[in-house]
């Protein structure tokens, strides 16, 4: 639910495909607005400035109708309660989930905090099936280990996001804050990794 994370989607896609079988990936959830109680009506000059930057740096399309909306909260908390859903269960899905849920929000401007939002993505992009995501989603248990996503995103320094950060000889070191190409990122993994 980060627009610049969204803007990024199709570059960490070919960093991740460059580097194949080379790299593992962790996908940590910052949250960005968790518990937020600001509609989105109250927040569309801010945003709608934002989804324009992001779409003019990267091409990604956005839909506005959304920002008129008064009774959706720009909470972020249940789609990073998704995805890490699906990164438990069905981790080799989790990346394209996470896609998928990103073009929900921003392209079809789904309502993220109902389960049926995310039913189109759970069929497409995961082994899962809609009642056992819609019961893990609603859990008490998953509420409170999205947090733990939270935390560590803290513990590893991210302030801004997207961040992609490379651990090198249990070093972590920033390859990437906010929006960057990929031929950016992966010359920055390069000299990491030599």
């Amino acid at each position: 639910m980060c627009s610049w994370c969204y803007g990024l989607s199709d570059e960490l896609t070919a960093v991740r495909e460059h580097y194949d079988d080379q790299l593992d990936y962790e996908l940590v959830l910052g949250g960005l607005r968790p518990y937020n109680t600001e509609t989105m009506i109250d927040l569309k000059d801010f945003l709608t400035h934002h989804w324009e930057d992001v779409n003019k740096a990267s091409g990604q399309p956005f839909t506005y109708g959304i920002l008129d909306n008064a009774e959706i909260t720009y909470d972020t908390e249940p789609p990073c309660r998704a995805v890490r859903i699906v990164r438990e269960l069905d981790p080799d899905h989790a990346f394209d989930f996470f896609h998928a849920v990103q073009s929900a929000f921003y392209l079809d401007n789904k309502n993220m905090h109902l389960t049926e939002s995310y039913h189109e993505a759970i069929e497409k992009c995961t082994s899962l099936n809609k009642e056992e995501f819609d019961r893990a989603f609603a859990s008490a248990e998953s509420k409170a280990e999205i947090k733990q996503d939270f935390q560590r995103s803290s513990d590893l320094g991210v302030r801004s996001f997207p961040t992609l950060i490379l651990k090198v000889n249990g070093q972590h070191t920033v390859v990437a804050k906010g929006y960057a190409k990929a031929s950016q990122m992966q010359a920055q993994i390069d000299k990491l990794l030599n």
